[in-house]
Parts: structure tokens; sequence; C-alpha cells
């Protein structure tokens, strides 16, 4: 077990478990907008939650078939599940639904609340010190992704009274996230990524499917356009399988503020994707926005963990 906790910490600074997080903050950036087609196109947010979960279970179901095969105790599979109503099922089903009822702005915006939220929860349940560095990082963070968010689409409408209770959905969706990050991190490193995703995403499917059974059998798979179904199998097989592969890999060495941190990088990765395409500028406001979200991860990864004050105490 203290050989487990040691990885942890030395993983903080293993660039291998930062570009695993990179990679999957990255496809989940490329995600945003290719779903958001696809969600005005003809598969509705509940639809697209119910394809994202049911085939990302496939998918982890298939590759489990290469990997060797671990038994799971007993009391895991319980935690796992609710990891499962945490991570996936209450994250997705809520930030879905409110995206569709608040504008993308807002949503951004709110999705910036993720490491605040882990930083205080860290704090109190994994009892990590909030250091100077962890604070400046996280608000750093915080500034450059509104920045970005708001620069990127100045003829947005932002926030009406309506807009509230999806605001409140996506702050939930964050919410719950953060929960997952901060009481599950053990549960993760005691198995492999496939396994324990394989389970969770079995877990959501069964909860979602008969949530959304009769919209499901409703939607009209004929009429769609074969574009929106390119969208859907991007945000199944890159958005799902491979980013949550990523995400859970860093997620084994790595400590959940950091983890949450790279939530950052999404916005940055969908306003470089919107220059690349012509459908945004690119000028000294997001550069500076850019440059405070990578000081900010910097900064967070710079800080000092329970552990790491733990050995400086003994020497």
């Amino acid at each position: 077990m203290n050989t487990t906790k040691n990885n942890a910490v030395s993983g903080d600074r293993h660039w291998g478990a930062h570009l695993c997080m990179f990679g999957a903050c990255a496809i989940w950036g490329l995600m945003a907008p290719l779903g958001k087609h696809a969600m005005t196109h003809g598969v509705g947010g509940l639809e697209m939650v119910t394809l994202r979960v049911s085939g990302g279970a496939l998918c982890f179901w298939l590759a489990s078939l290469f990997t060797a095969r671990e038994a799971i105790q007993p009391r895991d599979r319980l935690r796992l599940f609710f990891a499962a109503l945490l991570g996936i099922v209450c994250n997705q089903c809520c930030y879905t639904i409110g995206l569709s009822m608040t504008s993308p702005v807002n949503a951004s915006i709110v999705t910036t609340t993720l490491p605040i939220i882990t930083l205080i929860l860290a704090a109190v349940f994994l009892r990590e010190p909030v250091t100077g560095k962890k604070v400046v990082g996280v608000a750093l963070g915080c500034t450059g992704a509104c920045i970005l968010v708001t620069a990127s689409q100045p003829s947005a409408s932002h926030a009406a009274a309506s807009a509230l209770p999806g605001d409140l959905l996506c702050l939930f969706a964050q919410c719950s996230f953060a929960v997952y990050l901060t009481l599950f991190k053990h549960l993760i490193q005691r198995y492999s990524v496939i396994t324990c995703m394989k389970w969770m995403t079995t877990y959501a499917t069964l909860v979602i499917a008969p949530l959304s059974m009769q919209r499901m059998t409703a939607l009209p798979w004929a009429s769609i356009d074969s574009r929106v179904w390119m969208e859907t199998a991007f945000v199944v097989i890159g958005g799902t399988f491979f980013a949550y592969l990523l995400m859970m890999q860093g997620q084994k060495h790595l400590r959940p503020t950091i983890v949450a941190m790279y939530n950052y990088v999404q916005p940055t990765v969908a306003c470089i994707v919107s220059v690349v395409a012509g459908v945004a500028f690119f000028g000294r406001t997001q550069a500076l926005a850019m440059l405070l979200v990578f000081s900010g991860v910097w900064l967070v990864t710079q800080s000092k963990s329970r552990s790491d004050m733990k050995r400086a105490a003994r020497k």
C-alpha cells in the first residue's frame, strides 16, 4: 500500500501522467463542438448520454478481452457503482441536460469551478494542504479559462433568468465529478483502468437506459444525417473510450486537484481549433488567457502535497 502512495506522489511530477491528462482534456475540448452539433441535428441530450455510456461500455468490454482478468472484491463492486453514479451518471446527465437549457458560454464558465470545488474537498476529506501555490494556480487558471470562453464568443448572450436551472445543473455536474475525484482515487489505483471503466460504464448504462428507453425508441434513426453519426461516433470512441482511458491513467498518479486543473485545457483546445478552422480570431487577449491557464496548471503541479510535507517534516 505504501508503494502505491509513493508512486502517486512521485507521479505528480511525472510527464507521462500529465501527458495522459492533457490528451484526455484535449479530446474533450474537440468533442464539445462536435457533440453540440450532433445534439442540435437529430440526437437529443439524453440520447447522446445513453449512446455515449452504452457505447463506452461496449468498447471497454471488448478491450478487456485483450487484457488480464482481474478479480474484484465484493465491497469494491459497490464502490465502483457509486463511482459510476458520481463520475459518469450525475456528471454527464446533469451537464448535458444543463447545456441544453443554458448557453455554451454559461456552461463553459461554470465548468471552471471544478478545480475550486476539488481543492476544497481534497482539503476536507484527504487533508491535502491548501498552499499559496495551489490557490494562486487555481485562480490564474480560472481567470484564463473565463477570458478564453468570453473572448471567443463576444456576441453570445450571457446568463438570463431562464438559464439559471441549466447553470445549476452544470454546477451540480462539476460538484459530482469533484466528489468522484476526491473519494475514489485509491479505488482507481487498486485496479487497471480497463477493469474500472468496464464496470463503471456498465453500471452507468444500467442506471441511464431505463430513463431513456422511450426516447431512444422514438429516435428517427434512418433520417439522421451521416455527419451526425460520425460526430456521435467520435463522442463515444474518442470522448468516452480513449479520453476516460487517458484520464483514469493520469488519475492513478496525480492528486485530485491537479487532475481537476486540466479541466482548463478544454476551452484552450476549443479556442485553438476555432482559430485553425477560421471561425475565431487569435489575439493578445487569447494569448494572455492561455498563458494564465498553463501558468496556473504549472503552479498547482509544483505545490506540495500532504505526503511531501510529511517527508519534509521528518528530515
